[in-house]
């Protein structure tokens, strides 16, 4: 019987046993997501949210109940997982439409949260970055220097300092997108 299966998958799972939380993961994931993307009609964030559910699920494996459905369970914490993403974009939209209106709003902790992730991010795409190539975009976009000022102080044409700009913001664009893409998957 299924239940049984996974009140065994379960038992095990609540002892540490790696194995069993991979055979649920491969048992629901695929449900969980289309669950999700019904709601959330993202294929990245149905991703991402199974990713959480099972982190969650990882966490609080000592707690799990074998007697009580797995199914249920994990579907119960998908949905308020989608609940909690729904209320952080009608709060992002009430942010901006409150910013469009002209009001002035404090940061929230979670912007600063938001800003510091992103940030750290974005310096570690930076430093991927070759050297000099990497030296020329932070003159330029940190230090506010203009093109003119940079090939100045570098010693190279202007033409070129606008190359290794526009070849660094190229970088970081692609390497953000792959960094998105790879947190939406865990």
């Amino acid at each position: 019987m299924i239940i049984e299966k996974d009140q065994v998958l379960v038992s095990n799972l609540k002892a540490g046993d790696i194995k069993a939380y991979e055979a649920l993961y491969e048992k629901y994931r695929n449900r969980l997501y289309h669950f999700a993307f019904g709601y959330l009609k993202s294929h990245v964030e149905a991703e991402g949210l199974v990713q959480d559910v099972f982190v969650i699920i990882w966490k609080k494996r000592a707690d799990l109940k074998p007697e009580c459905s797995f199914k249920s369970y994990i579907f119960t914490i998908g949905f308020n997982q989608i609940k909690g993403m729904f209320s952080k974009r009608t709060a992002h939209k009430n942010y901006m439409n409150s910013k469009a209106d002209g009001e002035s709003l404090d940061y929230s902790t979670m912007n600063r949260v938001d800003y510091t992730f992103l940030m750290d991010n974005l310096m570690g795409v930076v430093a991927k970055i070759p050297l000099r190539r990497r030296e020329t975009f932070m003159k330029s976009r940190f230090d506010g220097l203009s093109v003119k000022e940079i090939a100045q102080e570098m010693e190279v044409s202007p033409k070129t300092v606008e190359n290794q700009i526009t070849l660094a913001l190229r970088f970081i664009k692609s390497n953000l997108a792959v960094e998105r893409s790879l947190v939406g998957s865990r």
